[in-house]
């Protein structure tokens, strides 16, 4: 097993390599507006995943995930090339679903945004049901307040 870090800097120099590889070398018209977003590979480095985005509709993200399996062959060979090690990994395509779920949440944001102000539009006129203070208090007995003198009286009130 391989150390976690050279793991992590194997995936980086590989999606370099492969955002390269297809910028410059793959003339595949099916290619989309392709960018890689992540790469990551298993501690054996037997194993790299690759993630990529592509912008455009569906039918161009599926053109793009054909054109990515037809040049699988020789970007793996590239790779293995570029970053010297004993055994080139294995690459696995992914489309990143990265997009579509940011959208989501942009939705959902916008729809509590206007729930919100429903609820401040609502609150602004409000009164309360009851009194305006409905905590209850003591009654103080008038008849207990006439055998006080005025000091005492005033004392017992606060």
């Amino acid at each position: 097993m391989a150390d976690p870090a050279r793991a992590r800097k194997i995936a980086d120099r590989i999606k370099v390599l492969i955002a390269e590889n297809l910028e410059y070398r793959v003339k595949d018209p099916r290619l989309g507006f392709i960018t890689i977003t992540d790469v990551r590979v298993t501690n054996d480095l037997q194993h790299a995943s690759v993630f990529y985005t592509v912008f455009g509709s569906d039918e161009e993200r599926a053109e793009t995930a054909e054109a990515l399996e037809a040049a699988k062959g020789k970007l793996r060979s590239f790779v293995g090339k570029q970053i010297g090690i004993r055994l080139t990994p294995t690459l696995e395509f992914f489309a990143d679903a990265i997009p579509e779920n940011a959208a989501h949440l942009e939705d959902l944001l916008k729809e509590a945004r206007e729930r919100d102000a429903a609820v401040a539009a609502a609150a602004a006129g409000a009164v309360p049901a009851g009194e305006a203070d409905p905590y209850r208090k003591p009654r103080e007995d008038e008849d207990d307040l006439d055998d006080l003198d005025e000091d005492d009286r005033e004392a017992r009130r606060a």
